[in-house]
C-alpha cells in the first residue's frame, strides 16, 4: 500500500526547531501493529494518523513504542499539513481522538488547540526517578506526568539524566517535567520519558496540560509565554480558560514523501 508522509516541525516558526512530528492521513485504519511499525520507521517522537470523516477527523498519535492519549505537537502537526498542503477548507478542525474532541482553530499562522487541563496534586517522586537527576527538585506533583519544580531556569537546562537508572521505571503513557520560572518568558520546561527512544521530548505540548494550570495557580495570572528548553527549542503561547488549556504555536514543513507498507 502506498501512503503519502509528510515531517513538520511544530512549536517553531523554522525549520530544525521545535519538535518534529510525522503525519499519515489515510483512508481507512490500518491494523495498529501497521500503524507502529511505521512509526518506528519514521523514527522521530510521534507520529499521527488520521483519517477525515468530514464533520470531523478522527487522530491518532504512535510513539515507536506505544499509542498515545495525547500529543500536542503532533496534533499541531496534523492541523498544518490539513491547511497548508492538503487544502482544508475550514479554519478550524475537530479532532476525534482518545482525550475526547479536540478543536484546532488557525489564526494566520498560528494554530491555538483546546486542550484538558490536568491540575498536578502533590506527589512523592519514586526513588529511581530521584536517584536519575543530577539536581534535585523543590517540589513535586504529578497529574499524567511527573511535575519537577525547580528554583531557576538555568538548573532546569542544567539537569542530567542517568539513563541507565531512569529506564528502570514505566511512566505509560506519562513521562517527567521539569519546570521553573522563566528568565525571559513566564515559565520553562523540559520533558522526559523513561524506555523511550528518544529520552527527552523537544517540545511537548500535552505537559502543558499541567504546566498551564499549576503555573496559574502559582503566578495568578492566566495567559502565559512558554518555552520548552530542549536543544531544538519551542515557543508556546497558552492560556487557561476554566478546565481547558489554549495552547497555540506555528509549524513549519520539513519534508514530504511517500512510503509503502509491503
Amino acid at each position: 500500500m502506498k501512503l503519502n508522509l509528510y515531517q513538520i516541525d511544530a512549536f517553531t516558526d523554522k525549520v530544525f526547531g521545535g519538535n518534529p512530528a510525522c503525519v499519515v492521513p489515510l483512508d481507512t485504519w490500518l491494523p495498529d501493529e501497521i500503524l507502529l511499525k511505521i512509526t518506528q520507521e519514521n523514527a522521530v517522537a510521534e507520529t499521527a494518523f488520521f483519517v477525515n470523516k468530514g464533520d470531523k477527523i478522527h487522530l491518532r498519535w504512535f510513539t515507536p513504542e506505544i499509542e498515545m492519549d495525547l500529543c500536542g505537537h503532533a496534533t499541531l502537526a496534523t492541523a498544518h499539513c490539513l491547511k497548508t498542503l492538503l487544502n482544508y477548507p475550514n479554519d478550524t478542525f475537530v479532532f476525534d481522538t482518545l482525550s475526547g474532541d479536540l478543536t484546532v482553530k488557525v489564526d494566520r499562522d498560528y494554530y491555538q488547540m483546546n486542550f484538558p487541563s490536568r491540575m498536578p496534586e502533590k506527589a512523592d517522586l519514586p526513588a529511581i526517578i530521584e536517584q536519575s537527576l543530577n539536581i534535585k527538585p523543590k517540589e513535586v506533583l504529578k497529574a499524567r506526568d511527573y511535575l519537577l519544580v525547580y528554583g531557576t531556569e538555568t538548573e532546569v537546562k542544567n539537569i542530567q539524566i542517568n539513563r541507565q537508572l531512569f529506564d528502570q521505571i514505566n511512566l505509560d503513557p506519562g513521562g517527567v517535567i521539569v519546570t521553573a520560572v522563566g528568565d525571559d518568558c513566564d515559565f520553562v520546561s523540559r520533558f522526559f520519558t523513561p524506555q523511550a527512544s528518544i529520552l527527552e521530548d523537544p517540545v511537548t505540548g500535552s505537559a502543558h496540560c499541567s504546566l498551564v494550570p499549576f503555573w496559574a495557580s502559582r503566578l495568578n495570572k492566566k495567559v502565559f509565554t512558554a518555552q520548552q528548553v530542549s536543544e531544538r527549542v519551542g515557543k508556546l503561547f497558552c492560556e487557561l480558560i476554566d478546565d481547558r488549556v489554549l495552547i497555540s504555536g506555528q509549524a513549519k514543513t520539513y519534508s514530504i514523501g511517500t512510503l509503502w507498507t509491503e
